[in-house]
């Protein structure tokens, strides 16, 4: 399988890696699963309510929490987080009930791909953190939609080495 999950300058494109997978993964398109970029919690919550006409949908937040940390081998960490929602009669539990089994399943689907990822990532000095959980959001959280969210931290390598081109020598 090919990977296109893209590196920038020392960064990995979350969501051009999920915008890819939920396009090729056969159970997100039977189910009809769309993409969205979302800007955190409430802009996921936005897109819940703006997308009526969408059966489900992942979304990844296009911003990123996250340290610099500086020891021998400085980094910085960024943790993106990845959304997904599944609209669902809101008398039937056990439809949310399968929604949300429908939603771990794509979830390992994804992390089957994620792990081929994480070599590519490694080889370009992008190291995922290997513990990703996976949570369901509770009932009231959104009416007739079962929601989850899952977070990828990854640690990029920074050079802090002191240039004194960057610096004025003026007091």
């Amino acid at each position: 399988m090919k990977i296109t999950g893209k590196k920038h300058n020392g960064r990995w494109s979350a969501n051009d890696f999920f915008r890819d997978l939920t396009a090729r993964n056969i159970m997100c398109r039977r189910n009809g699963f769309a993409f969205r970029t979302v800007s955190g919690l409430a802009g996921f919550e936005e897109a819940l309510a703006a997308a009526l006409d969408d059966v489900a949908f992942v979304a990844v937040s296009d911003t990123a929490d996250g340290y610099t940390q500086i020891n021998p081998t400085p980094s910085t960490r960024r943790v993106k987080t990845v959304f997904m929602a599944m609209r669902h009669d809101p008398d039937d539990q056990q439809a949310r009930n399968r929604a949300f089994d429908l939603m771990h399943e794509i979830f390992n689907q994804f992390m089957s791909v994620l792990i081929q990822e994480r070599t590519r990532l490694e080889q370009n000095r992008i190291y995922l953190d290997e513990r990703i959980t996976f949570q369901e959001i509770d009932r009231y959280f959104f009416t007739g939609a079962a929601c989850a969210h899952f977070s990828l931290a990854f640690d990029v390598f920074n050079d802090l080495r002191y240039d004194p081109r960057q610096w004025t020598h003026e007091e």
